[in-house]
């Protein structure tokens, strides 16, 4: 028979639900990163440390443990400080309680304009906007509103155009500013595969959550930045269901908040259920 004593209470399972959620995010936002192998090797070696001071009484390693503990907290923000940036940004997003649609329109003006840039083989670099705010990387460049047509997009990157060095940022289905510097990403494998360009559309997609199309000026191949990844050599057809499944469609997508809180509401449940 269940021992009912041994069950949490109303405290306890408010706790348990915080750390549930606290480490539901932790694993989230570290998953595909840099930082998951570092995270993985603390873990194993404090495993490993506080099994051996635990069973072997090892009172000088105990000792310095402690000490180390205070210095922890500030090793991990300085470890993980571009993790914790990104996990910071993607908690302030608008699309963990709803998520922004673009028009379906914006998605063939800028499909129609990648692919007259990949013809001609002129090099191209546009971020589409999506949560995340990019002010700061448009201060770098210079400011627009305008609506967003491929006549436009084509003569801003045209060879010696004023605007065509850096890249295009639409925010709002506008173009809101171009000639933009993008975070270069410092994935090594990258720098050894890929011109400036392409490690711009992935860096700018690892430092927000932008989609970024590139195409390049050597051969016309068009690829996608996304969550730090880059995507490449996609034709008209994967890029059309790329950029709908992504920018068209984003209420599908599963909201993890309500997951979590789902998951709050059975344990409460069945604790009472348990008490009675």
């Amino acid at each position: 028979m269940l021992n009912i004593g041994l069950l949490p209470d109303f405290n306890g399972i408010i706790e348990i639900a915080c750390l549930t959620v606290a480490f539901y995010y932790v694993f989230y936002f570290l998953q595909g990163t840099r930082g998951a192998p570092m995270m993985a090797g603390l873990i194993m070696i404090f495993v490993i440390l506080s099994a051996a001071t635990r069973f072997l009484r090892l009172e000088a390693l105990t000792w310095l443990l402690d000490r180390l503990s205070v210095y922890l907290a500030v090793a991990l923000l300085v470890i993980f400080q571009p993790e914790i940036r990104h996990a910071l940004a993607e908690l302030g997003k608008q699309h963990i309680f709803g998520n922004l649609a673009v028009e379906p329109t914006l998605v063939d003006q800028i499909i129609q304009a990648v692919n007259l840039l990949a013809n001609r083989r002129i090099g191209a670099l546009i971020a589409i906007e999506q949560a995340i705010g990019t002010r700061t990387i448009q201060g770098t460049g210079v400011r627009m509103d305008s609506a967003v047509t491929p006549e436009l997009l084509v003569s801003i990157f045209y060879p010696y155009a004023p605007l065509h060095d850096g890249g295009v940022i639409i925010a709002g289905n506008r173009i809101v500013a171009a000639r933009c510097t993008f975070p270069l990403s410092q994935q090594p494998e990258l720098s050894r595969m890929v011109g400036t360009r392409h490690r711009a559309a992935a860096g700018m997609s690892d430092e927000t959550d932008a989609v970024v199309l590139v195409v390049s000026e050597e051969n016309g191949f068009i690829s996608v930045g996304h969550k730090g990844h880059l995507i490449q050599n996609l034709d008209e057809d994967q890029l059309r269901r790329f950029l709908s499944g992504l920018l068209l469609h984003p209420g599908k997508r599963v909201n993890r908040l309500v997951k979590i809180s789902d998951w709050i509401a059975q344990v409460l449940k069945i604790n009472r259920y348990k008490k009675k």
